[in-house]
């Protein structure tokens, strides 16, 4: 989507704001013993009071209202029995749209106390997503985002999982740019036009190259090799001034 009416971008602050107040909310209700499913049913009695859609059930018929991961888990962990213990990764990643609008957001948090190299992935997870939202301006190469993470990342020896990118988003859950990388590529010559709505969301690994499909079901989605994944997301626009961030709580 390319933002060109006020409208528009008043529509994408308010399912901005939605979504991001409903991951936070969900953050806030974990505890151990909880069940996925259980995290899941505040997010969608959430989005439901707002009267917005999850995206991932009306786009791709997804089994739950949001995703959620769980430490070996990286993206698009089905809600469920799972039981959330003291010391796991969380990642929370809401998409849902409103009257017409979309806009995706996530985060990984930690359940209580985990160990000080996990707590640096965090906070560096963190500061990838910001390094990579900082490139984003009218004209700017949309390269230049995975140029940036990329950086980051081989300073601090992280690597990058590289086949799940960012997108497009606004009008839909998905679509054009179809594909962002964020991590560096040569072969991306197109440019950020004013307006655009995108996210940004690099995976950042200690190890961890792709994504791949466990054996349990169709969705849910592991890091090869193996090793921890922390995910950050928010949903942006491109001006000339630089990026606006829509995806904050309110």
């Amino acid at each position: 989507m390319t933002i060109t009416h006020h409208d528009e971008m008043n529509g994408l602050r308010e399912i901005g704001r939605i979504v991001a107040n409903t991951m936070h909310a969900m953050a806030k209700a974990m505890e151990p013993g909880m069940a996925t499913g259980e995290l899941d049913q505040i997010g969608a009695a959430l989005l439901e009071r707002e009267g917005a859609l999850s995206a991932p059930q009306t786009t791709y018929d997804f089994p739950g209202a949001t995703c959620i991961s769980v430490n070996e888990e990286i993206a698009h962990g089905i809600p469920g029995s799972r039981v959330l213990a003291k010391g796991d990764l969380v990642n929370i990643d809401v998409s849902a749209s409103k009257n017409g609008f979309y806009a995706d957001t996530g985060a990984t948090f930690r359940l209580g106390a985990v160990s000080p190299e996990l707590e640096q992935l965090c906070r560096d997870g963190k500061r990838a997503m910001e390094i990579g939202i900082a490139q984003v301006r009218s004209n700017g190469p949309l390269a230049g985002i995975g140029k940036a993470i990329g950086r980051f990342a081989e300073r601090r020896g992280y690597t990058l999982i590289q086949n799940l990118a960012s997108h497009g988003v606004g009008r839909s859950l998905h679509e054009y740019p179809e594909e962002i990388a964020t991590w560096p590529t040569r072969s991306d010559r197109r440019r950020i036009n004013r307006g655009l709505v995108m996210t940004v969301e690099p995976f950042l690994s200690r190890g961890g190259l792709w994504a791949m499909h466990g054996e349990d079901d169709a969705w849910t989605l592991l890091a090869e090799p193996c090793a921890p994944v922390v995910q950050y997301e928010h949903t942006v626009v491109a001006t000339d001034r630089g990026p606006i961030v829509v995806t904050l709580p309110g």
